[in-house]
């Protein structure tokens, strides 16, 4: 059967914005972090919202601040710290964090105190009781805290969803999900680090996105077990991890992230009591924003060719013609921050929730338990 996460339903929090008096003044943003997440995901989806501007970005690198000035603009101002942020607080009406996992924590705490709200990328934190810690802080000022899950809005993501709302599969039995690439060789970087304040390793990077998609789709999980390892030589942080969850739905889910895969299999293979849903390769945004493309310039956005569209359809194979193909929804990741938007000015809900990432990682936690111990975690 088919589920709905009891986290879904966002609670609207817009407080805090010099601009609330001003409905159609542009809200200020700072930008923590110039990194791939900054430069690539962030900034890009914050100068094309409509109701936002880039007023500063935060990094140290001289070199960054270059490419950020080039893009954006001179008139972008960069900072080589977030304390000079906090003290022009009253110049800002929101704060993105987009540096380092191990600074999300910390960060997120200063800006929240200094009486701004905050985007934090994910995952939000370590441990789901910081999480909800930060949750209480934001709640107490009357400030949004949400966290970038952009991968609710990836392509073949939201069709999923347009499918399982029209009841297209029956009743949904198993779900897998992999996010699976071929990286024989360590890149280095805090990202595969094995030092556990750095919050790296692929449970936490992509196994954030895979839970909390699972989680929206199908419900809170009851169980959880985990299999990570480190396969490649010289990796430090975990690069080849299964998670299988049973969710009080009844639903069983089956979630696969690795940098070892020399074959990839499906982005989604959904199978439920009418139908199954195969859909092969990887939502194209990421790609376009790496390539220096930006939604406000390509048109359409998000769309991909019908050659990748999934395939749904019972007893036979997708990749011997089984099935009908269905149409792709275009990836939507602007629609975060239009939503972020909406929030901030009273006119909408916060689009994911510091509560909501505190549930994938319940699981995240269970999950390293599960793998280091052997055992299945009951939540």
């Amino acid at each position: 059967m088919t589920g709905t996460s009891t986290s879904a339903t966002a609670t609207s929090s817009a407080g805090g914005t010099d601009s609330d008096s001003d409905a159609g003044a542009p809200l200020r943003v700072g930008l923590v972090g110039y990194g791939l997440a900054g430069s690539v995901f962030h900034a890009p989806l914050i100068a094309a919202t409509e109701g936002l501007t880039l007023d500063t970005v935060v990094t140290s690198n001289p070199q960054r601040q270059d490419q950020a000035r080039a893009e954006f603009g001179d008139g972008l101002r960069c900072a080589a710290s977030a304390d000079e942020l906090w003290d022009r607080a009253d110049d800002l009406d929101l704060i993105v964090v987009a540096s380092p996992n191990k600074t999300h924590v910390p960060l997120a705490t200063a800006a929240l105190k200094a009486d701004l709200p905050v985007v934090v990328d994910k995952p939000i934190a370590g441990t789901a009781a910081e999480a909800r810690e930060l949750a209480a802080l934001a709640e107490e000022r009357g400030l949004l805290l949400s966290v970038f899950q952009n991968r609710r809005w990836d392509n073949d993501f939201r069709t999923l969803r347009r499918l399982l709302a029209d009841g297209a599969l029956g009743d949904v039995w198993r779900f897998e999900s992999r996010f699976e690439r071929w990286r024989p060789k360590p890149k280095g970087g805090w990202r595969e680090s094995g030092d556990p304040e750095e919050i790296g390793g692929l449970l936490y990077d992509l196994g954030s996105h895979v839970v909390d998609q699972a989680l929206v789709l199908f419900g809170p999980a009851t169980s959880v077990y985990a299999e990570s390892d480190v396969r490649r030589p010289g990796a430090e942080a975990d690069d080849d991890t299964f998670i299988a969850l049973t969710h009080a739905s009844g639903v069983r889910s089956h979630l696969y992230m690795s940098a070892t895969t020399s074959q990839l299999g499906p982005r989604f293979r959904v199978l439920g009591s009418e139908a199954g849903y195969v859909k092969y390769g990887l939502d194209p945004q990421e790609a376009a924003l790496r390539e220096g493309g930006r939604p406000a310039t390509r048109d359409p956005w998000g769309v991909e060719p019908e050659t990748m569209w999934g395939r749904i359809g019972a007893g036979e194979s997708p990749v011997t013609g089984g099935g009908r193909p269905v149409p792709t929804l275009p990836g939507d990741y602007p629609a975060y921050y239009a939503a972020v938007s909406d929030a901030l000015r009273g006119t909408g809900e916060n689009p994911v929730t510091a509560l909501q990432a505190a549930e994938a990682l319940d699981v995240l936690e269970a999950a390293r338990r599960s793998g280091r111990d052997g055992v299945t975690v009951t939540l």
